[in-house]
């Protein structure tokens, strides 16, 4: 008896697509923004369905929250060593502070020639009052136990103190920034180059000092990666009928719910406006 057994052909390879755009942490509470609660599920499906052959990462970040950004990169790389599977980093606009963070995850760094790449530092800003609350006459009373509860209040004259106690604060995060990206990048960092002083580098530029491993675009380059037959599976938050008609965002915000979504959203403006987007 003849059997009769159709030619097997092998899958083509298959490419999970992530985009982490937006700023981290301002703005994820009411959408719009990154954050670790809110990518979870999409950074969980992208390395389980379907066994991909890697993750690729479209990038377009300002940076934001030091700790979300470590939570992220955190789980991409739990996931990565895991599942055994290769991470590609796209960078588009920007790559910026939080947001290299969030590339350095991945096992390469590809940006577009006009990408702005880096801003390893941590910053810290706020506003004083003190003048402007005395010229209108206004006493404010403040009680506190515990004499550092007042610290770097906005309301009162800055202190040495408080200075000095912020700087070892930000001095902190930014050796954990370092520590990261020198792990992630090892020997592929241009030695003789200070890249921790917050610079930030354009393209080749940042290939140059080994802040990305080259100029590619997404597509093109995970074909050549992976053959010309991959197939890329673009993964997204997946939203309810009554969300895509806007129904659920025109409801469900609260005033004050929405006082603390322009807060956040100012904040990513002034996030993207460093680099001029």
């Amino acid at each position: 008896m003849k059997l009769n057994i159709p030619f097997l052909t092998p899958r083509p390879p298959r490419v999970s697509v992530l985009r982490l755009s937006g700023a981290i942490g301002a703005a994820a509470r009411f959408g719009g923004g990154l954050s670790d609660e809110g990518l979870a599920p999409l950074i969980e499906r992208a390395f389980r369905a379907g066994r991909p052959a890697a993750v690729a990462l479209l990038i377009n970040s300002p940076g934001g929250s030091p700790v979300q950004s470590s939570l992220i990169g955190a789980r991409i790389r739990r996931l990565a060593e895991e599942k055994r599977i290769p991470v590609h980093a796209f960078v588009e606009d920007v790559a910026a502070s939080g947001g290299y963070w969030l590339a350095a995850a991945a096992d390469d760094i590809w940006v577009d020639d006009s990408s702005l790449v880096g801003s390893i530092g941590v910053i810290s800003s706020s506003f004083g009052f003190t003048d402007l609350i005395a010229r209108q006459g206004v006493e404010r009373r403040v009680m506190t136990a515990g004499k550092s509860k007042s610290f770097a209040d906005p309301f009162l004259p800055q202190k040495p103190e408080d200075a000095a106690r912020l700087r070892v604060i930000l001095d902190g995060i930014h050796a954990n920034f370092i520590a990261h990206v020198t792990a992630r990048r090892g020997a592929r960092l241009k030695e003789g180059v200070d890249l921790f002083q917050g610079d930030v580098w354009v393209g080749q530029g940042a290939v140059d000092v080994g802040l990305a491993d080259g100029l590619a675009h997404a597509g093109p380059k995970l074909k050549a990666l992976y053959g010309d037959n991959v197939r890329f599976s673009v993964v997204s938050a997946r939203r309810g009928l009554l969300r895509r008609f806007g129904v659920e965002r025109a409801a469900g915000l609260a005033a004050g719910a929405a006082v603390g979504a322009a807060v956040d959203a100012a904040e990513a403006r002034a996030l993207w406006g460093r680099y001029g987007l």
